[in-house]
């Protein structure tokens, strides 16, 4: 069945790229309503953005969503990979600003927050997109492909030149509680050189040590350094979780990224539902929505760090 959350949660924060304090609520929507963001501070035109692939402006540094307006809300991955990881699938986010508060730079605030108010089931079949057959897209060196598979599955390949991170590989079975216990907690990183190139440029004007895993070689300037070994291959598999879940509903296919971004992941998505035959839309059954992430999940299985 469908899910939305119990009740309304507030998340209080900065906008990663802007550093401007954002307020943002998540509210309980009816079936078939799916994601929506609302731009509480747009009085005239429509403040309403979709969830959706086809309003994605591509930037290799966060994924944003601009409705036919102009109105847009960016760095939209982290709480789109919480609301999929969590099985909701119905919800509208009242935003007071063009940007998603960073928080610790990671999921895990809003899968507590969500978690700790609960999941509502609502009386329809959750509608999910199930891939027929292999699409691949490639830029750069950078690869990203979608498998046929009855159930979500994502893997990801990384190689830095930065010794502190390196080669990293990683695969998950997203069922269930997966995303929650093993991704949620899994924090934004990036070079130190990257941190000054975009500071010279305006961007990442939040950005701190504590929302962010920073690494300069072999060394980690982040207090306390990584919360895993591998946190870097998981936060790109959270990102991409995110990044899918503006498809619009559940996908059962296999994910697999190699040095992939947020601009090749939905690169990915416009050629799977622009190619002909290579998807379809199916109502899930409940042994189909067993195999969906979120499902059984409970609030003790999240990582206690937010």
């Amino acid at each position: 069945m469908q899910n939305t959350i119990k009740s309304p949660v507030v998340f209080e924060g900065v906008g990663l790229h802007t550093g401007a304090p954002v307020k943002m609520v998540l509210r309980p929507a009816s079936a078939g309503h799916g994601v929506w963001f609302r731009r509480t501070d747009i009085q005239i035109g429509n403040a309403l953005v979709p969830a959706l692939w086809d309003v994605v402006e591509r930037s290799p540094l966060c994924t944003r969503l601009v409705n036919h307006s102009g109105v847009s809300v960016s760095t939209v991955e982290h709480v789109m990979a919480a609301l999929a990881g969590c099985g909701v699938h119905n919800c509208l986010i009242e935003i007071d600003g063009p940007e998603v508060p960073i928080l610790d730079g990671s999921s895990a605030p809003f899968v507590r927050g969500i978690m700790a108010r609960g999941v509502r089931r609502l009386a329809a079949p959750v509608l999910a997109f199930q891939v027929l057959k292999p699409i691949t897209v490639e830029k750069d060196g950078a690869k990203a492909t979608l498998l046929p598979s009855d159930k979500f599955e994502i893997e990801f390949h990384i190689d830095f030149a930065d010794k502190a991170i390196g080669r990293q590989s990683k695969s998950l079975d997203m069922h269930n509680g997966t995303f929650a216990r093993e991704l949620c907690d899994s924090r934004t990183f990036c070079r130190q050189a990257d941190v000054d190139a975009m500071h010279e440029k305006g961007l990442a004007l939040g950005g701190t040590l504590d929302n962010a895993v920073v690494v300069d070689g072999d060394r980690v300037l982040s207090p306390g350094g990584f919360r895993h070994a591998d946190e870097a291959v998981r936060h790109k598999m959270l990102d991409a979780l995110g990044d899918l879940a503006l498809a619009g509903g559940p996908i059962f296919g296999r994910y697999v990224g190699e040095k992939a971004g947020h601009s090749l992941t939905n690169t990915l998505l416009r050629a799977l539902f622009q190619t002909p035959g290579a998807v379809r839309t199916i109502l899930c059954d409940a042994e189909q929505a067993d195999r969906l992430p979120g499902q059984g999940l409970v609030l003790s299985e999240i990582p206690n760090v937010a």
